[in-house]
């Protein structure tokens, strides 16, 4: 029957939503050229001299849709055997000597500095595609696109790859001179055109710009928007597509709690991207080390359920969506952070758990299927109380009608014989997976929506191991509307993705409206409704959440938010809603709590601005004040430094423990040079009884080519006594061949 209701939803919504897009046959062509471009930001080769194929008159995106950008630029493409090349001029209003751009780090963040980015629709699928953006002092960024852009986390900032860019200011303008090998990309062999769109952000002018016009209820990265970019000769795919990143690194720790060390020793390993015919790639890894990745910024944890951190390791990241994208918030299949990391309940820290070796064959099989497969090893380990894993996914995705997609996943994982010997397998340990999922996004991108069935199957075989959700999504200029139901069984169990909870039914659905009035200060308005429900036949209701908000997004980008909450919660297990130990409410008790919301996020393009969240009234059987935010300070480029902040005051009435839970943690980021940083994070969290110390210090000595140098250290708070230290050294570079 769920699967009778899930070809249903299917065939409705193709019959009814499948939009034809219409092809926007405005473009650009793309010359060829024989000659070298020297990338100085000086327009002076010829094929920019020329007057004609420049993309030219960008649409306003914000504040305002429906004109021309009051600050204008224009792009011309250019190519030959081996390189994409790029030239635009950003245009000022008049003379101009300073630009905001946060750090001169790579990979800056969009809203708040001044930069010019470029979308390539590979496969002209408006699905998936490449970006890369320069600011005006020529920090490179670049990232990868799914599901069609349609909202801004879409945007996956943390993949690397080599290209080339500089930039120079002039009085009243700024240009961009940019080299992007055809190695970097994945196309098709012959490819005649791909869609493409470019767009401005400028901070004097608080206004965002694209090429093609984009409706500002969407996201200005959304892929159902572009133009052709037409290739004067089609294009080839080069045969020997190879990048080589070995790394060397030494690292040495002590565990004060356990009373064991490590020596200093050297450990070796690296990774391959290996191009396999014109748009597969092959990741390889052979004892992958992630010492330099960033640490994960702590939360106070006042839900009942295990909390989410993205994934952040480049070796997973090239066409992530393939394997991250099934399911849904709350019901995934597939989280990659499941393979070689561990928590330490000690610390409260994410550990390294080493992975032996792995590869990924991901990527385009013609412009309709998308394949992935991955198989990683880890290790036993002992200490920690781990044994080794092996873990295998396969991905299948079908293209069909104008921006949709079918998918079908498939992951197994098996524990190694935790002995080392005969059989290798512990065949009565494996966690296996099957799943179908359809996308659905119309060509206008107003409709969207996610329907899938997944099935988990164990040694032990237990019945009502499925998960069936279904959800259908309108967004217009003033009117967005969301509805979604899911059913997760009791013994759904994928232990290679992220379900922090089973055997319930949700409904929930969201509905909201905008204003945009004719305001100097405010920009849009509006208020929005949600609501869900969980429940189960022998339980009935046991959650729900309404939620009734206002939000106001200003002129200057911040935005100020009203909420009225209110929950109702059933307790299927004893609950200390403090964390920290105290009498846990008794399973099988419920609560219904009205609490009010403020939140505030403030205008990021400022030297100073403060984002801010204030939440007053009950908790469980009590009363609850939070104060939550984070303040920032930016010295131009060089420096940022932030404090972030939480403070929880809880009360209950006895026998449960009142609480004052503090978590801070200012962070320093230096950048002396576009080559040069050195990051420190220091987060204290007394609902773990942990501070927490993170250093980093990297030299970019060539490109996407790093020397990292990291300390960490862990003490407890009262007595500075130290719970576990490391200090790692590595070295990478990365090898085209």
């Amino acid at each position: 029957m769920r699967l009778f209701a899930f070809l249903c939803f299917f065939c409705i919504s193709a019959s009814v939503f499948a939009q034809v897009g219409k092809i926007n046959l405005d473009g650009i062509v793309a010359r060829k050229i024989d000659y070298p471009i020297t990338l100085d930001g000086e327009l002076n080769e010829e094929i920019w001299l020329e007057e004609e194929g420049w993309a030219e008159d960008f649409t306003q995106f914000f504040p305002s849709d429906s004109s021309l950008a009051n600050a204008q630029s224009k792009v011309k493409i250019a190519f030959d055997e081996k390189f994409l090349y790029i030239a635009a001029v950003m245009y000022n209003l008049g003379p101009r000597d300073e630009y905001v751009s946060t750090s001169l780090r790579r990979d800056y963040r969009g809203e708040q500095n001044d930069g010019i980015s470029f979308i390539f629709d590979t496969f002209n699928d408006n699905t998936n595609a490449f970006q890369f953006g320069v600011n005006p002092y020529g920090v490179q960024r670049e990232s990868l696109i799914a599901n069609g852009g349609m909202i801004p986390s879409d945007l996956n900032l943390a993949w690397d790859n080599k290209w080339y860019s500089n930039a120079k200011i002039y009085e009243d303008y700024w240009v961009v001179e940019a080299a992007i090998p055809f190695s970097t990309l994945r196309y098709n062999d012959g490819s005649v055109n791909w869609n493409v769109n470019f767009y401005r952000i400028d901070s004097k002018y608080n206004e965002r710009s694209s090429w093609t016009p984009i409706p500002r209820n969407f996201s200005i990265i959304s892929l159902a928007f572009s133009r052709k970019l037409m290739f004067e000769q089609p294009l080839k795919k080069e045969t020997a597509n190879i990048s080589i990143i070995p790394y060397a690194a030494m690292a040495t720790d002590r565990d004060f709690l356990a009373g064991t060390s490590n020596p200093a020793k050297p450990t070796f390993g690296g990774d391959a991207k290996i191009g396999m015919g014109p748009a597969l790639n092959l990741d390889l890894t052979i004892n992958p080390d992630f010492s330099q990745v960033e640490v994960d910024q702590q939360v106070t944890n006042l839900d009942r359920f295990e909390i989410f951190f993205p994934e952040q390791r480049q070796f997973f990241l090239e066409n992530a969506d393939l394997f991250a994208d099934f399911g849904t918030l709350g019901i995934r299949p597939f989280f990659s952070r499941r393979i070689g990391v561990a928590r330490d309940e000690r610390t409260g820290q994410n550990v390294q758990n080493q992975i032996l070796f792995g590869s990924r064959l991901s990527g385009k099989l013609n412009e309709d299927w998308r394949v992935g497969l991955m198989n990683m090893q880890t290790a036993t380990d002992p200490e920690l109380g781990i044994t080794g894993k092996n873990y295998s996914v396969a991905a299948l995705q079908k293209k069909v009608f104008s921006r949709s997609n079918v998918g079908i996943i498939m992951v197994n994982q098996e524990t190694m014989n935790p002995e080392g010997g005969f059989p290798v397998i512990d065949r009565d340990k494996y966690n296996r997976l099957a799943g179908i999922d359809y996308n659905l996004a119309s060509a206008d991108n107003r409709w969207t929506g996610k329907f899938f069935y997944h099935k988990t199957f164990e040694a032990d075989q237990k019945d009502n191991t499925g998960a069936l959700h279904a959800q259908l999504n309108y967004n217009d200029l003033h009117l967005m509307a969301s509805a979604s139901y899911s059913d997760v069984q009791e013994n759904f169990n994928p232990e290679v993705g992220f379900t922090p909870r089973r055997d319930y039914k949700r409904a929930a659905f969201r509905f909201g409206y905008q204003f945009f009035p004719r305001s100097k200060i405010i920009n849009r308005h509006g208020p929005i409704l949600e609501s869900e429900t969980l429940w189960n036949p022998e339980l009935g209701v046991t959650d729900e959440l309404h939620i009734l908000s206002y939000r106001i997004q200003f002129q200057s980008l911040s935005t100020l938010t009203f909420l009225a909450n209110n929950r109702y919660t059933y307790l299927f297990f004893g609950f200390d809603p403090t964390r920290t130990g105290g009498e846990p409410l008794a399973s099988g008790t419920d609560y219904r709590n009205t609490f009010y919301s403020v939140q505030y996020f403030g205008n990021a393009r400022k030297p100073f601005f403060v984002t801010a969240r204030g939440d007053i009234g009950e908790y469980f059987n009590g009363d609850i004040r939070t104060l939550q935010g984070a303040m920032n300070w930016r010295l131009g480029y060089l420096a940022n430094i932030s404090m972030n902040f939480s403070y929880n005051n809880i009360r209950l009435p006895e026998p449960q423990n009142d609480a004052d839970l503090f978590l801070i943690g200012p962070r320093i980021d230096l950048t002396f040079s576009k080559s040069l940083f050195w990051t420190t994070f220091f987060q204290y969290n007394n609902q773990i009884d942990n501070i927490n110390i993170n250093t980093r210090l990297q030299w970019r000595y060539a490109p996407v080519s790093d020397l990292f140098v990291v300390y960490t250290d862990n003490y407890f708070p009262g007595s500075f006594i130290p719970k576990q230290r490391a200090l790692v050294m590595k070295l990478n570079y990365w090898l085209n061949i």
